[in-house]
């Protein structure tokens, strides 16, 4: 009797292997965009472009972005091949880049970064309910790390640019930078492209989380969709995450401008001040993630907005002094470290078989404020001048928090 009633032993932790290798496609998923704005300043000087034209580039990709995140996520939902997904969607966002090389006018280059948006739409929404379901407990961990990937490219990709860019043309710099996402993209297909990971239709693997492994099909998944538009905390927490992606790329878009026209920096040096505010948030996300796990989503997502509004006032005091340096460092660790408790939150308070499209309407929103800010910075630029965009970018993040003190309130998880 005594071995009849005997526990099951729990079984064995799982591998990260695919944690890392996900992990990897997303650092160059954000590589792209990230050489991209270094190269911006450039662009712009050769084409004849004002601040607001600079502007309406990033806006156009992430209004492309906008519009295809929400059906990326009912793709992700009703597919099962995982794997192939993310492949094919590192392979669209670096190819655009390719054809970005051979253009010559401005309308060639929106056509270019739209391709970007309609990319980068099915990445989030495949990856990231991957993991939180293959890692139900530890889903703050997991998904920091994966942001921690994103950081990774971010900071790395304008460094290594910069330093490319002293002996090559930026049009030289596109062609070459394809190889690696279409490597990465070829490595994810053979490796993962048949895999489903914890969403496996009929037997096989299990989600990781003890519910059974299935694909959802479109007439149940359209049944819920009417409910998940009601979910109250979906629908604050995207409204956040648009006004902080606001922040975020407006920042990201007119940070290099700044340095290179306002600060005289030399492309190098450009680099190096993007790699300062990556490699903050690459510290932070990690951090924030366990901290998330252990004391809750809404204490770790208010204090990282309100430090990320004092550093900007203070940029915005800053001007052209050295100390604004310092400040664009501090800026990234906290600016960043929101990343993953927002999509662990989100995935949280929304139905695990929805998971695809919930983050598909979390990036979305992003896409819609992060397609609005630069233009609306760049009008000001022109008006008030570059420093007044810090005092756009602090008002933004303010607004985001204010949609997360209407959150209901969380359970605190055992520590």
């Amino acid at each position: 009797m005594s071995a009849a009633i005997a526990p099951t032993p729990a079984p064995p932790p799982r591998s990260f292997r695919e944690v890392w290798l996900i992990t990897l496609g997303h650092a160059l998923t954000h590589w792209y965009p990230a050489t991209f704005y270094l190269l911006l300043p450039l662009i712009g000087k050769e084409l004849g472009l004002s601040y607001s034209q600079i502007g309406l580039v990033m806006t156009c990709q992430f209004v492309a972005g906008a519009v295809a995140n929400v059906p990326g996520g009912v793709i992700v939902d009703t597919v099962g091949r995982k794997g192939l997904l993310m492949a094919l969607s590192l392979f669209w966002v670096g190819f655009p880049y390719l054809l970005m090389g051979f253009s010559h006018g401005y309308l060639m280059l929106l056509g270019c970064v739209a391709l970007v948006g309609f990319g980068n739409s099915l990445w989030h929404p495949t990856a990231i309910p991957t993991l939180a379901r293959t890692y139900p407990e530890r889903k703050g961990l997991v998904l920091s790390i994966h942001g921690m990937g994103g950081n990774a490219g971010d900071a790395l990709a304008p460094l290594a640019v910069g330093a490319l860019l002293t002996w090559l043309t930026w049009r030289e710099v596109v062609v070459l930078n394809v190889m690696p996402g279409l490597v990465m993209s070829l490595l994810l297909l053979m490796m993962l492209g048949t895999m489903t990971f914890g969403e496996r239709r009929g037997g096989g693997r299990g989600t990781g989380d003890g519910a059974p492994a299935r694909t959802t099909g479109l007439a149940e998944y359209f049944r819920g969709v009417p409910a998940l538009f009601r979910n109250r905390s979906l629908v604050l927490l995207t409204a956040s995450s648009a006004f902080r992606s606001m922040t975020q790329n407006a920042l990201l878009t007119f940070l290099p401008v700044y340095l290179a026209y306002e600060m005289g920096f030399s492309p190098f040096w450009v680099g190096a001040g993007l790699f300062a505010l990556q490699a903050a948030g690459f510290t932070a996300a990690p951090i924030a993630g366990h901290l998330s796990d252990s004391m809750g989503r809404r204490s770790i997502m208010m204090t990282s907005m309100l430090m990320t509004a004092v550093v900007l006032v203070f940029m915005a005091f800053a001007g052209r002094s050295h100390a604004f340096i310092v400040f664009v460092a501090i800026l990234g660790f906290f600016l960043y470290a929101m990343r993953p408790v927002m999509q662990a939150w989100i995935l949280e308070a929304t139905p695990k078989e929805m998971g695809g499209t919930s983050i598909g309407i979390l990036f979305g929103a992003q896409a819609l404020g992060a397609s609005i800010a630069p233009l609306i910075a760049g009008m000001i630029a022109d008006r008030h001048g570059l420093t007044a965009t810090f005092w756009f970018l602090a008002a933004t993040i303010v607004v985001a928090n204010l949609f997360i003190l209407g959150m209901p309130r969380e359970e605190r998880p055992a520590t």
